[in-house]
């Protein structure tokens, strides 16, 4: 390795003598006593420097992607380029770099399957690197063996999904992820029990803009059944009620009261919840709050 030196015209302090920058490790070192003067230094020589093509980009950047999460070595593994090297014992040794080991297999192919679940779905990188945390920590507990390696993946963005209040729902998780519904559901029990995590639930209120938007619903409509929505959570337990089935309840009855034209079957197909479903929420929702809107122009 071919070290740059760069003499600089400072002086050390305990000898006096003169010093040079060693441009590879940032340091400032004496000639003479061979003192440490200043070290990390920045270089500020690139600084300034534009690139205007992808050609450019690539023979001017200095660093290479970032470390992250989503990466199962973080961004930090190594590839050796074998097809330089010479030596037999050499070219067997790189070979054998490029085996993974158990654990970055794991990793790879549960951070594979997250992404494609992922973006599907829409999730925010904050979700991602979540659910990848929660994976991690089941790995490392060793609460993978004898169980699915997508199920567990599925059950971690879920969780992840919840924690961050994120409005996606179970079902939709379900559609997605390639494993079978009841070993998602397994996989997540354990998850929530050995891990000690606290469940948190899925605010309804928060799924009403998006099936609205699907719907074709004006901000109006919306606007009211969040409202009916949220006054009936506070008069009424919703435990063991399924969120979707709220959400559709109190769309279609903001939707009737207000005149506008959309069916029990184009809700419930949207929502993915059946025509019974919803005619009982709306029944109940009926039932538990009073309607007072304001009169619109």
């Amino acid at each position: 390795m071919v070290i740059e030196l760069d003499v600089s015209s400072s002086l050390c302090p305990e000898c006096q003598g003169s010093t040079v920058i060693v441009q590879e490790r940032g340091e400032t070192v004496c000639q003479q006593c061979g003192l440490v003067v200043r070290e990390r230094g920045l270089d500020i020589s690139h600084s300034g420097i534009r690139a205007y093509s992808k050609h450019e980009k690539d023979r001017k950047e200095r660093t290479g992607s970032p470390m992250s999460i989503l990466m199962p070595d973080i961004g930090l593994s190594t590839v050796i380029d074998r097809t330089k090297i010479k030596n037999p014992d050499l070219r067997r040794a790189a070979k054998w770099n490029t085996h993974l080991s158990w654990e970055k297999r794991n990793m790879l192919m549960a951070i594979t399957e997250l992404k494609r679940i992922g973006g599907n779905l829409n999730f925010p990188e904050r979700v991602k690197k979540s659910a990848v945390r929660l994976y991690k920590e089941v790995f490392k507990r060793q609460l993978l063996r004898g169980r699915s390696i997508n199920g567990m993946v599925a059950a971690c963005a879920y969780y992840a999904c919840k924690d961050e209040k994120v409005p996606i729902t179970l079902q939709e998780i379900l559609e997605e992820a390639s494993i079978n519904d009841n070993i998602v559901k397994k996989c997540y029990k354990i998850l929530v029990r050995e891990l000690n995590l606290k469940i948190s639930h899925i605010d309804p209120v928060t799924l009403i803009p998006r099936y609205c938007a699907d719907l074709n619903l004006g901000i109006e409509v919306e606007k009211e059944a969040m409202k009916v929505l949220r006054n009936f959570i506070l008069k009424t337990s919703i435990s063991g009620k399924d969120p979707k089935g709220l959400c559709a309840g109190a769309i279609y009855l903001v939707a009737k009261l207000r005149n506008v034209k959309v069916s029990q079957k184009d809700i419930s197909r949207v929502i993915s919840v059946t025509e019974v479903t919803l005619r009982s929420r709306y029944k109940e929702l009926l039932r538990n709050i009073s309607i007072n809107f304001e009169s619109s122009n």
